[in-house]
């Protein structure tokens, strides 16, 4: 209940980010916005489609080679199409694609699902590495525009502030998870040496799938790989950036918008409302125009979440046919 709590949770934030976002659009910019969208270049969705499906594929290739010291080399079909499964999963609940590939791989490939999962905990480790290696770049590029962008960050979210009177509900609630955990244990007494054996093995085929990134046999190939994913997720915001008239720009801006949009796709669910208004804010900070800044942000979002959906729609359909023919 609690994770479905907090994945709806953060779906209404994406909602509330669009509507809000839209919000910041004053009436008599809605015709320059939506006039934006009638007239972006359209095309400009393809070549984007082609260098994130390339993006996609280095990451399968990447994925590879830190299950090699496991010992464990399944095919690269089943590797790619696994990834564009989780990056379609992840678009309904955030997350669930991680683990979703893990299991395709141990149906069709027979390896332990645990084992690979925690060579999906090393891989978001160093994404987490690269992402602030891009907003160093962005940084020493472009860092007034940065440091703005941080500052309203930094001011338009407030905390919360909580009665402390009105706190008394969470102690019942506590107290009730207690009497609950009690009873579970009173039920499941006999079962429990059982069930720590399963954790432990579960968390020592995670740590051993972690450890697998520090016994890499091909380091320079695995760095390779990682910088073509990022190089790749650039050149597609900067070609993005020219979808639509007057967004078109540098690539020391694309690096910002990359930045900043990536915090949007961790932020909400596939970066719903969340990616587009950090695109339109830093490119308001370039001086472009929020109204085609949003239009730009929104038309980005949406190819990548149309280049997800037929991929990942595509390796659905194609996984069980391939894996047929091969047996």
């Amino acid at each position: 209940m609690g994770k479905f709590v907090k994945i709806g949770f953060f779906f209404l934030l994406g909602i509330a980010l669009i509507w809000w976002s839209l919000h910041q659009i004053p009436a008599k910019e809605w015709t320059k916005f939506t006039l934006a969208l009638k007239h972006s270049k359209l095309w400009i969705v393809f070549p984007v489609f082609i260098i994130l499906g390339l993006s996609h594929f280095l990451r399968a290739l990447r994925w590879r080679l830190i299950m090699e010291p496991l010992g464990y080399q399944p095919s690269m079909a089943n590797t790619y199409l696994a990834v564009l499964i989780g990056y379609l999963a992840n678009l309904a609940v955030p997350r669930l694609g991680e683990v979703l590939k893990c299991t395709i791989l141990a149906k069709y490939e027979h390896v332990p699902a645990e084992k690979i999962v925690g060579t999906i905990v090393a891989e978001r480790a160093f994404d987490v590495l690269s992402l602030g290696i891009v907003f160093l770049m962005a940084l020493g590029l472009q860092f007034n525009v940065i440091e703005a962008g941080w500052n309203q960050l930094k001011s338009q979210t407030t905390a919360p502030v909580i009665d402390a009177q009105k706190g008394d509900w969470k102690i019942y609630v506590l107290v009730g998870i207690g009497m609950l955990l009690i009873a579970l244990f009173f039920v499941l007494r006999k079962r429990i040496p059982k069930l720590i054996a399963s954790i432990q093995k579960i968390i020592s085929g995670i740590w051993e799938g972690v450890m697998s990134a520090t016994k890499l046999k091909q380091q320079k190939l695995f760095f390779l790989y990682s910088f073509g994913i990022w190089f790749l997720y650039l050149l597609a915001t900067y070609v993005g950036l020219y979808a639509t008239a007057g967004t078109e720009s540098s690539f020391a801006t694309a690096i910002s918008c990359l930045a900043y949009a990536s915090i949007g796709m961790i932020l909400t669910p596939g970066g719903i409302g969340a990616y587009a208004y950090f695109m339109a804010k830093v490119l308001e900070l370039n001086g472009v125009d929020y109204t085609l800044g949003l239009a730009n942000g929104t038309l980005q979002w949406f190819s990548q979440f149309l280049i997800v959906i037929v991929l990942g729609g595509l390796s659905l359909i194609l996984l069980p046919i391939i894996n047929k023919q091969a047996k």
